[in-house]
């Protein structure tokens, strides 16, 4: 069973449209959502989670339809939004409690322990928490409940490069149970390249591609040459180019790369970009 899918779905605003979104994330994998603000991830994971009404297509959720089902589901996913949204109020001890009694699942054991981890005090008021100690706390609450889908929209987002590398360690032992599967948005793409199996590429409210990391990073390669080299090549071969005063750059498929010319690995990052400036 896949831990999500989304087929050709739609939500239309004034000056925006998610167009026809289709993408799968099989469970036990972990997918990266990447793109631009303004892209679409957050309504994504907005309309993942019936927040937002779809104009149009299916989402199903571990197997669960999102709209007629969301209440069978909510004890299975996680999810922490760019506004966390805990009482300020609150201590983390407090909000542990409030949790307990909310899921049915919920792990004081594990949420202490998380707590200590990412050394989280636990009795002060949320509204006296850092932004990344904010976010912190949303990641803690989201392990803690036995959760089986993660939903994380920008969850690095405020967080000091050590912090980060914590966290994505704890993203990577959630997932070595295959039952457990995480969606994640980032802007930060190099977290995202290190932790996912899947990626998918979001630019102005479509679909660009959706693809095993492995699969891209393998199939494609970056040539670095002169503008004359560049121009000289088979448009054929050519996926993505950009010229500038200093030299030019082509990603182009392994197995089409031309004779003479070096070919170099790719990053995700790398790939993004160059996608979303053909786009444009």
């Amino acid at each position: 069973m896949n831990a999500l899918e989304l087929k050709n779905v739609r939500k239309s605003f004034s000056g925006f449209c998610l167009d026809n979104i289709s993408l799968t994330l099989p469970s036990g994998c972990i997918m990266g959502l990447i793109g631009e603000n303004g892209a679409g991830k957050s309504t994504t994971i907005k309309l993942i989670l019936d927040m937002l009404h779809k104009d149009g297509g299916t989402i199903t959720i571990l197997g669960k339809d999102n709209e007629k089902d969301i209440s069978l589901t909510k004890e299975d996913v996680g999810v922490v939004m760019d506004d966390i949204g805990m009482p300020e109020c609150l201590t983390a001890k407090q909000i542990g409690n409030v949790m307990k009694h909310t899921f049915r699942n919920w792990n004081d054991a594990e949420y202490t322990q998380l707590l200590q981890k990412l050394s989280l005090p636990d009795n002060k008021q949320f509204k006296d928490f850092s932004r990344g100690m904010k976010m912190k706390l949303g990641i803690v609450v989201a392990l803690s409940h036995g959760a089986k889908l993660l939903l994380f929209d920008e969850p690095t987002s405020g967080l000091d490069p050590v912090v980060r590398d914590e966290v994505v360690d704890m993203f990577y032992d959630f997932t070595r149970d295959e039952n457990h599967s995480i969606l994640i948005s980032s802007h930060i793409v190099s977290d995202l390249e290190k932790l996912c199996d899947y990626v998918a590429f979001l630019h102005k409210g479509k679909l660009l591609l959706c693809e095993e990391k492995d699969v891209l990073l393998s199939e494609y390669g970056i040539i670095h040459c002169t503008v004359e080299q560049l121009s000289e090549l088979n448009n054929e071969v050519i996926r993505y180019r950009k010229e500038t005063p200093y030299g030019a750059e082509a990603i182009v498929l392994r197995k089409d790369a031309p004779d003479g010319f070096k070919l170099s690995p790719i990053s995700i990052e790398e790939l993004f970009v160059f996608m979303v400036k053909e786009a444009k």
